[in-house]
């Protein structure tokens, strides 16, 4: 593990440097961060600006500490005179980078803030400048929250003004992203049931609509790595369950049918939500699936909603009868088109080869539409323009291989395509793609050296 050092020991050695060796100030840094690098010391979390070291002989002068003081002032004299101008330099600095964020958290950055949230309650004007730089803040510093942070942002969501709501929820969530527990917290405390009524209540607002999607993904990240076993599949269900969020959502992309920013959204969190057969056949019924192939056909030509629409289409077609529904409404052409049009984004072709392995799965027909759309041509020729992206290979040799399982005469037709030495080549660049391009090249009957991982000996495992 990586050591890691105070601002104030950093800031120490650059005024030594410069005051014991006459060093200017960018040799005076320079120097040490190469002595703490060299020390394995990781510096992200440090300042490294020489305007710090600009007030006479070596004397830092952290513009973030002194932001922080006079907002701190104005909230222990209750005085709105100024505190404007210092929570724009605040959040000015905690913006440059995750260096001047620590650097406010450690010296009672949060603490100062959730002071300022109760003190300036009732005047919305100033509580959107500090919920704004609170997200500033607290971006990359989800241990900074208490339980008095979760309790204020809970209840002063459900009475402030349609202005602040889409900054409390943001707040909220960038509490909760790479932090299991603080997820658990608000989930606990009905975050649920509160941003789901309030997507019911406030359908027309599509900043709001936009941030209570991002939350819900939120609550379904699996991105803590100090936790063993993350909630993200219980909360998932929970959304969908008690929070009805799937009808509710699909009831609101009828409204914004013309708005491809909220639909990306709300494509990207459907499909995080869909994590049981059940639901995906619940969004068939309820007219999802059509909603998102008629938005698919008419965004093709948008990178993110073409990106969105495959994301969500590959999490739906889980379902069997799904998957039926996508070929027989045209699905296999939109997803071929999108890749021919959007040969070079190296996520469209990822997205497009997974949709096209998950609705080849455990399905001849729907691998007879794949070939007679020219669908194994597209995935060839996605993996030969990406060689250099794992992602794209992965997907794509999944992909042919589920076209081919249980449809053999395709073989042919994919391998005079060159896609033998494509995956090969592969292989030889990527470790991590050996199982996916070897379950390839076996199911196209090309040439593949098996290796025996394991066999059993006398009773133990020899490998």
């Amino acid at each position: 593990m990586a050591k890691v050092i105070s601002q104030e020991t950093f800031d120490d050695v650059v005024k030594e440097n410069m005051e014991d060796f006459d060093m200017g100030v960018d040799e005076a840094i320079a120097d040490a961060v190469t002595q703490f690098q060299s020390q394995g010391v990781n510096l992200l979390n440090i300042i490294k600006d020489p305007g710090m070291f600009t007030n006479g002989a070596g004397q830092t002068n952290h513009a973030v500490i002194q932001a922080l003081e006079k907002v701190n002032t104005c909230v222990e004299t209750n005085s709105s005179e100024n505190l404007l101008d210092s929570l724009t330099i605040l959040q000015t600095e905690c913006d440059e980078d995750l260096a001047r964020r620590c650097l406010a958290g450690k010296n009672d950055g949060y603490k100062i803030l959730m002071k300022a949230l109760n003190v300036f309650k009732s005047d919305s004007s100033l509580m959107e400048i500090i919920l704004t730089t609170f997200c500033s803040l607290v971006n990359g510093q989800p241990d900074l929250l208490d339980e008095e942070g979760v309790t204020f942002l809970l209840n002063y969501l459900t009475e402030c003004s349609a202005r602040e709501k889409p900054l409390v929820i943001k707040l909220m969530r960038l509490f909760c992203i790479k932090h299991e527990k603080n997820r658990q917290i608000f989930v606990l405390n009905n975050v649920i049931g509160t941003l789901s009524e309030l997507l019911a209540n406030h359908k027309s607002e599509p900043e709001l609509v936009t941030e209570i999607c991002i939350c819900f993904r939120v609550l379904t990240f699996d991105d803590d790595v100090r936790v063993p076993f993350g909630k993200a599949h219980e909360h998932a269900k929970m959304i969908v369950t008690e929070g009805d969020a799937l009808k509710r959502i699909v009831e609101i992309c009828q409204d914004y049918s013309e708005d491809s920013t909220v639909l990306g959204e709300m494509w990207s969190t459907l499909a995080c939500l869909v994590v049981r057969d059940e639901f995906c056949k619940e969004v068939l019924e309820m007219g999802g699936l059509a909603l998102i192939i008629k938005s698919f056909e008419k965004n093709i030509s948008n990178k993110n909603i073409t990106r969105k629409s495959l994301t969500v289409m590959k999490a739906l077609a889980g379902n069997d009868n799904v998957k039926v529904a996508i070929v027989k409404s045209g699905g296999i052409e939109l997803i071929v088109a999108a890749m021919l049009r959007h040969q070079s984004v190296a996520t469209i072709a990822e997205a497009a080869c997974a949709t096209l392995m998950t609705v080849a799965l455990r399905n001849p027909s729907n691998c007879q539409k794949i070939m007679e759309c020219n669908g194994h041509q597209a995935i060839v020729q996605c993996m030969k323009i990406h060689s250099s992206v794992l992602g794209v290979q992965k997907q794509g040799c999944m992909a042919l291989r589920n076209i081919v399982s249980r449809t053999r005469e395709y073989c042919d037709s994919i391998v005079e395509l060159g896609v033998e030495e494509v995956i090969n080549k592969a292989r030889i660049q990527f470790k991590d793609l050996d199982d996916e391009a070897k379950a390839a090249l076996r199911d196209l009957g090309c040439k593949v050296d098996l290796k025996e991982q394991w066999k059993g000996e006398r009773g133990s495992i020899v490998h």
